[in-house]
Parts: C-alpha cells; sequence; structure tokens
C-alpha cells in the first residue's frame, strides 16, 4: 500500500482539498451572517450578488466529485497526513447536526459498504464515514459519540433496538435507508 501512495501524491492532494473544500463550502452555509443588522440578505448572498451577470444569468450549483480510487483507498490514519489538513489545522469544532450531515456527504462522496468500516473500494459504513470526518479534524470523539446516540434513538423510536452499525449491515438496507436514518437523526434535536 505504502508504494502506490508514493507513487501518486498528487492525486491524494486533489482529492484531500476538494473534499475538505466542500465541507468547509457546507460548514460557511450553516452560519449565515449579514454585513449589517439592517441587511436582511446574508454576506454569502450579497457577493453572489455582486458577482451574478446580468439577471436571467443561471449558476450551477457546483457539482460534489467523489474521491479519486487512490483516495478512498488510503488507510483513514493516513487522512490526518493529508496537506489539505495540516492547511486547515489541527481540528474543527463542528455540531453533532452538522456532522450527520457531513456523514452523509461522505456516504455519498465514497460509497456506502455493509458488514465493515470500509471496503476494499473505499466505500464506508456509517461509522466509517464518522472517522473520515474524525481522522480530517471535523469534530471530536465526543461529537461521534453524541451523534451515534442520535441515530440510536431514531431506531430505538422506530421499535429497533439493535444497535445502528448492526442495523448499517443488515442484507435488506440500502444506501437510501442509510442516508435516511442520518437526516432523521440530523433533524432530531
Amino acid at each position: 500500500m505504502a508504494a502506490s501512495t508514493a507513487t501518486r501524491p498528487a492525486d491524494l492532494t486533489v482529492d484531500a482539498a476538494a473534499l475538505i473544500a466542500d465541507i468547509e463550502r457546507y460548514l460557511a452555509d450553516q452560519a449565515p451572517r449579514t454585513a449589517h443588522p439592517l441587511v436582511t440578505k446574508t454576506t454569502a448572498e450579497l457577493v453572489a450578488e455582486a458577482l451574478a451577470g446580468p439577471v436571467g444569468d443561471e449558476q450551477a450549483a457546483p457539482a460534489l466529485t467523489a474521491p479519486s480510487r487512490l483516495w478512498r483507498i488510503i488507510p483513514d490514519w493516513a487522512l490526518a497526513l493529508t496537506p489539505a489538513r495540516r492547511f486547515h489545522g489541527a481540528g474543527r469544532a463542528i455540531t453533532v447536526t452538522q456532522h450527520l450531515e457531513l456523514t452523509a456527504l461522505v456516504l455519498q462522496q465514497y460509497g456506502w459498504h455493509r458488514g465493515g468500516l470500509r471496503s476494499r473500494g473505499g466505500a464506508r459504513c456509517i461509522v466509517g464515514a464518522q472517522a473520515v470526518l474524525y481522522r480530517l479534524g471535523y469534530g471530536d470523539e465526543e461529537t461521534a459519540v453524541a451523534a451515534g446516540k442520535r441515530l440510536q434513538n431514531v431506531l430505538r423510536r422506530r421499535g429497533i433496538d439493535e444497535p445502528f452499525h448492526a442495523w448499517n449491515d443488515r442484507r435488506q438496507r440500502d444506501l437510501g435507508d442509510v442516508l435516511g436514518l442520518i437526516r432523521e437523526a440530523a433533524s432530531d434535536r
């Protein structure tokens, strides 16, 4: 594994930066701030409006791109060593809701997996997606534990007593079920 990582470091750098940029964009959207109390639009809306062309020009939302195969299959501990992680600092505090929504983002980008933390191709289960966030420095152990409790509470309300990681691994489960659980837990306050 070390030899293949050493032969293509450019892929790692670009993909790490892209995933972190997607996470940062999501987090920026979560904290709208206005330039002045009398202004009803957020600063981001004002900037976007100023940069937009004439009325009627439509700008497509940036597409999320899946990380390359190399980026998905490197060991999770190596995520903490990525140049993009070093650029953004040692860590960033996020809320439990943000952690859950970002967990869904990771599953959508990396792919979903059952039967283990990750597949050989790099797809992740719920806990594996949480590990990606933790290794990249988004949130801490307490945030991940609190997110797990929210997931467990949603399952309990549905009458399911098994742990969410075991629920993830059931044969009848699919990505839609998993994302539904995560999003319901994210909206649970």
